[in-house]
């Protein structure tokens, strides 16, 4: 009888994290399959209540704070994360985030070692336990089944159910069981026609530069004032300008530069998304870039990572890319020593400048470049700017919000605006005659932002999280504005760009063209037959492989 109370207490705390007790059978399943787990190794069921509490405090714990700094919950496909990346930047970037939780593991784990000294009670025969962890596996499947297998994924952007959203990813085998090729989760059975290409617009043929801001989201999405330099970097006027939605919070950029890229939510891969950077190397055969070389397009990357980054080469490479210069390459007068402490805007539109130009003066060919900055990365503790800079600016953000980290923030995105329009003018400068047509957007908020929902009263799971800025403006000529929805999602952005251009659309884009109107606004989160059947055209088409097998790098070599 005490074991059994003990058992009940122990799940009454466990549904107590759960933040939501209108839905407990699942969590109470889910208990009771960890218990007899436990029970099967120790035989008594005081010790395996207890082991089975302290792993379901861990679980929670962990999907707290990988909550608290990614906006979605622990699934066991991020488990695979944790040494592929997510400690060693958590130790690296968070040092205190990363110290409470080291410390707080430590404790759970001496509590698991003095259940295990001191905790004793009846033993179970070997067919019993065999028997309860057989019965709670068919109850917790069964019950899953009959509607848990669709509905936990929605649930991964709420602060609440976090130790049973866990336990049904485990359930949910096929969204974490290692492959050899790429899953894709909104797929069709029968594909979508594709629309007819599209005829150029216009006789122009635009340079089309891209630039990530790092980290970067308007303030006012959180009613927060900006001033007039801010303002016009972040809606100038005569451009189009709007809310960028995007899969990450926090962090993975590179997620973002997929998406952009192929026009492809990264969320759609599911547990593979973190990884496309490496497992999705030759696989994507139709890109923003790959479509711009077939217009006699040149292809440029500039980003403020090294060469060896994140495997961004290879992706690069695949996708069409040709000329990929990195950080670790830029001549003088670029002080690499010196960018690595403070990944400076206005150094890294300096050396981005020159290596466009460089590359124009060589061929005036029209170009699409991709430029990645670093800037405003968090953690936003540790200040970047020297005292004596933006001082006017952090005291002005201070004087909305009373938080340092976003004091910082705001200083960061002075430098950024100043930077741009430094950039932007020495090319119109230097190329008068030129067509650009600049794209510019946030790649994710930074975890900052968690202190303005604080004082703002505002949820951690508010859908804002996942919400940045984009810009699309011409220079030396007029872009071709197309009509968009108030937000726009990332996976739509590089069409919009090319509708904005007055390029021609091959059959590709001009579908993707066509379903704006249905699920521009979020891509992977609209339920729409019509996309899930423009996904298994791409695949039938040979567009996105999926296969076990890595596809042979196909992409043209980097130019000398």
């Amino acid at each position: 009888m005490t074991a059994i109370l003990l058992w009940g207490v122990a799940a009454a705390i466990v549904l107590a994290t759960e933040r939501q007790a209108t839905k407990p059978v699942f969590a109470l399943l889910a208990f009771a399959f960890l218990t007899a787990i436990f029970l099967l190794v120790v035989g008594d069921l005081p010790r395996a209540t207890s082991l089975a509490l302290i792993l379901a405090l861990t679980i929670v714990g962990a999907s707290a704070v990988k909550h608290h700094h990614s906006g979605m919950k622990l699934a066991v496909a991020d488990l695979g994360l944790t040494f592929a990346g997510t400690i060693p930047f958590m130790l690296r970037q968070y040092r205190r985030t990363a110290t409470l939780t080291i410390a707080g593991m430590a404790l759970l784990a001496l509590a698991a070692i003095a259940t295990l000294t001191w905790v004793r009670g009846a033993a179970f025969g070997v067919p019993e336990r065999v028997s309860m962890l057989a019965l709670a596996t068919a109850a917790l499947y069964a019950f899953w089944r009959t509607g848990g297998a669709t509905a936990y994924r929605t649930d991964v952007t709420q602060q609440k159910r976090f130790f049973s959203f866990f336990m049904a990813s485990l359930v949910d085998i096929a969204s974490w069981w290692p492959t050899g090729g790429l899953r894709m989760l909104d797929v069709a059975p029968v594909p979508l026609p594709l629309a007819p290409p599209l005829p150029a617009r216009s006789d122009r043929r635009p340079d089309i530069i891209v630039i990530q801001h790092e980290s970067v989201f308007d303030p006012r999405l959180y009613d927060l004032p900006v001033d007039e330099r801010i303002a016009e970097f972040l809606t100038p006027e005569g451009a189009l300008a709007g809310r960028l939605h995007v899969d990450i919070y926090g962090g993975g950029s590179w997620q973002t530069e997929f998406s952009l890229l192929t026009g492809l939510s990264s969320a759609s891969f599911g547990p593979d998304s973190y990884f496309l950077f490496k497992k999705g190397v030759g696989r994507f055969r139709h890109s923003l870039p790959s479509e711009l070389s077939a217009l006699g397009y040149r292809t440029l990357l500039s980003t403020s990572c090294r060469r060896e980054f994140m495997n961004y080469d290879a992706f690069y490479a695949g996708l069409g890319v040709e000329e990929r210069v990195f950080s670790d390459e830029f001549p003088p007068p670029f002080d690499l020593a010196a960018f690595e402490i403070s990944n400076s805007d206005a150094a890294f539109f300096a050396a981005t400048r020159g290596a466009l130009e460089r590359s124009i003066d060589r061929d005036p060919t029209p170009r699409f470049v991709m430029a990645l900055t670093n800037f405003n990365h968090g953690p936003h503790e540790t200040r970047l700017v020297p005292p004596g800079r933006y001082e006017e600016e952090r005291q002005f953000a201070l004087a909305a919000l009373p938080d340092g980290n976003y004091g910082e923030y705001y200083a960061r995105l002075a430098e950024t605006a100043e930077s741009y329009a430094a950039f932007k003018a020495a090319l119109q400068s230097r190329y008068p005659d030129r067509p650009m047509l600049i794209v510019r957007y946030g790649d994710h908020q930074p975890t900052m932002t968690r202190a303005i929902e604080e004082a703002r009263g505002i949820s951690p799971d508010d859908p804002r999280q996942f919400e940045t800025f984009y810009v699309i403006e011409g220079v030396n000529f007029e872009p071709q504005i197309a009509a968009v929805p108030p937000q726009l999602d990332i996976a739509m952005l590089g069409t919009v760009a090319l509708q904005a251009s007055g390029l021609p659309l091959d059959a590709v884009s001009a579908t993707r063209a066509d379903l704006i109107r249905e699920c521009g606004a979020l891509y992977m989160a609209t339920q729409s037959e019509r996309k899930n059947r423009f996904h298994r055209t791409l695949i039938e088409q040979g567009m996105i492989d999926l296969g076990k097998a890595a596809p042979a790098l196909s992409a043209v070599p980097e130019r000398a």
